[in-house]
């Protein structure tokens, strides 16, 4: 299969073997007309389990990413430090069978539920949101945590 990861944000030319990959029953698209990419063509991607609705991660998607995500239902993302596109799983095998893609009230964010097979953070954790709680504070000026 032809790297597609090589492409540059806001390219739409796709190799012909991603399109005849399509599972039939391809999640609906989204109107990527309607989504509100930055000065830089990403729009950040929030990842939920879409049965236990734990927040996995967050990444960043390009047009094409997020029309390939919908076309394949394979989680597909924009690595900012390799400014390249990345399928999630494709060399851990850790991947991510999309179910939905929401897009936020803003249009700014889209959200993707998920069934994820294996980790979903790069450390071997289930998310990538284990780390330390920060601490906040109460209304009333006392710390929380």
């Amino acid at each position: 299969m032809a790297c597609v990861s090589e492409v540059k944000p806001g390219r739409e030319t796709l190799p012909p073997e991603v399109s005849e990959s399509r599972p039939p029953e391809a999640p609906a698209h989204v109107p990527v007309g309607q989504v509100r990419f930055d000065d830089n063509g990403l729009v950040p991607a929030v990842v939920q389990d879409a049965t236990s609705k734990a927040v996995l991660m967050l990444a960043w998607m390009d047009a094409a990413a997020l029309r390939l995500t919908t076309e394949t239902r394979r989680a597909t993302y924009w690595s900012r430090s390799r400014q390249t596109r990345w399928v999630k799983g494709e060399t851990s095998g850790h991947v991510q069978h999309v179910r939905e893609v929401r897009l936020d009230c803003d249009g700014d964010t889209v959200l993707l539920l998920v069934d994820q097979h294996g980790p979903a953070c790069h450390t071997g954790a289930i998310t990538c949101f284990d780390g330390a709680v920060l601490p906040t504070e109460r209304s009333d000026g006392q710390a929380n945590g």
